[in-house]
């Protein structure tokens, strides 16, 4: 007998296979451009507004050829064979390079557009995080910390104090040496370095899969992935290293994968709840290949804490864990109307409310990965995912963009479990 989740994916798969998945493109281009266009109208954030302006015409550009694939397509001829044909590669191959296109001309365009402009003079160019991260490279290279102390933040005017927090870990300064060394470029901005690394990761993680079309768009061509990489940026590279980290998974590929987390926990703290998910995953295999999991996972991390901490242990605990938990001088920017924000915000006792559901969430996700822990790299993206989008939801600070991960994750789950798993091959590069 068919269960209703069997029947409700069979159900969602016709959907996002409709004329060979070019329904889902029009819809997702098409609502797309809707939101660039609104969000260039209406947005009280310049760089979004300044972004939406130049990505509406790319996602018009991308509706128009996924029509022009949909009429071309309805005109080949249709084979009944579960293999794929001449014409169905050709048709994927052709939605692939769209993606890249579209991921050009609305993220990458407007991001360098941003940059170039920001150089000119327009301090209206960049959001908060890639000021505080450029900062952080600078103090990186002249103190060998990218932390300022509570003391000296205290003593910035009022106005300064939030950028002079650095919630990060000690790696996302290094997105800050081009400026630090090389001065005002835009070339130097810290977002073409993001999408750099955001690049070579999503290429790398799409070879260790078969069904790509989808996962690439969710981790380009998205609204969330696209604004946020043009006027941001530091998410994705995050992202992208937690998904490649999943798919070396599916290639048995253990040490590799636990080396891409690691550097992205090294990055910022989001990837540390996938790594531990991995971590279990890995654990399913056996204690050695989890021990070469963790190694990297781990280790790298570690490395990273370890100059900081010993420049200034006090400034790293005031920007890692002080501020993040709500202790810093000033208060978090991330504020967005999430379950856990209004309830934080506007019910008597709502901070400790808020911190009890979440508390309550991950020990219940905690208490799931020990009893049923993820035999696959899929089954692990389905815990990263939900796990994620319920600690956002609830989380008293948090944004509409860390919505990233946890569609990317749920998007990425099916096709890494269409991904059989190679032969245990030495060791588990």
């Amino acid at each position: 007998m068919i269960s209703a989740g069997e029947r409700r994916a069979g159900a969602w798969e016709r959907v996002d296979q409709a004329r060979g998945g070019l329904v889902v493109d029009l819809g997702l281009y098409a609502l797309s451009a809707v939101f660039a266009g609104v969000t260039a109208a209406t947005s009280t954030l310049l760089p979004h507004r300044a972004w939406g302006m130049v990505a509406v015409w790319g996602y018009a550009a991308a509706t128009l050829a996924v029509l022009a694939q949909l009429a071309f397509s309805g005109k080949m001829p249709v084979s009944r064979s579960s293999r794929p044909t001449f014409s169905r590669k050709m048709r994927d191959e052709g939605r692939a390079l769209l993606t890249w296109l579209a991921w050009a001309a609305t993220a990458l365009l407007p991001l360098v557009v941003q940059a170039v402009q920001r150089v000119g003079g327009r301090t209206d160019r960049a959001q908060e995080e890639v000021i505080v991260i450029e900062q952080a490279g600078q103090r990186l290279l002249d103190h060998g910390t990218p932390y300022l102390s509570r003391d000296a933040i205290a003593a910035l005017p009022d106005a300064d104090r939030l950028l002079g927090y650095t919630p990060y870990q000690p790696g996302m300064a290094l997105f800050g040496l081009p400026r630090a060394v090389a001065g005002d470029a835009w070339w130097t901005d810290a977002r073409v370095w993001f999408a750099v690394l955001a690049g070579a990761a999503l290429i790398a993680g799409l070879r260790q899969i078969n069904d790509r079309v989808r996962p690439l768009q969710a981790a380009t061509v998205l609204p969330v992935c696209a604004l946020t990489l043009a006027t941001g940026g530091d998410d994705l590279p995050v992202l992208t290293l937690s998904l490649l980290a999943l798919a070396l998974c599916t290639r048995v590929r253990f040490t590799a994968a636990g080396l891409a987390i690691g550097v992205a926990a090294a990055l910022k703290l989001f990837a540390w709840p996938v790594a531990a998910v991995l971590l279990v995953h890995a654990l399913t295999r056996g204690k050695p290949i989890a021990a070469r999991f963790a190694a990297g996972a781990v280790g790298l991390p570690v490395a990273a804490m370890i100059p900081p901490a010993l420049v200034d242990f006090g400034a790293f605990v005031e920007n890692v864990i002080r501020f993040p938990l709500g202790h810093g001088l000033v208060g978090s920017p991330a504020q967005s109307p999430f379950p856990g924000h209004l309830i934080a915000d506007g019910v008597p006792g709502g901070p400790v409310i808020a911190a009890a559901l979440l508390a309550a969430a991950a020990l219940a996700i905690a208490v799931a990965l020990l009893r049923r822990p993820p035999r696959s790299a899929s089954a692990a993206a389905f815990f990263c995912g939900y796990g994620l989008l319920a600690a956002i939801l609830l989380m008293p600070s948090t944004r509409f963009g860390y919505l990233l991960y946890p569609v990317a994750f749920l998007v990425w789950a099916p096709a890494l479990g269409a991904r059989a798993a190679q032969p245990m091959r030495e060791a588990y590069t």
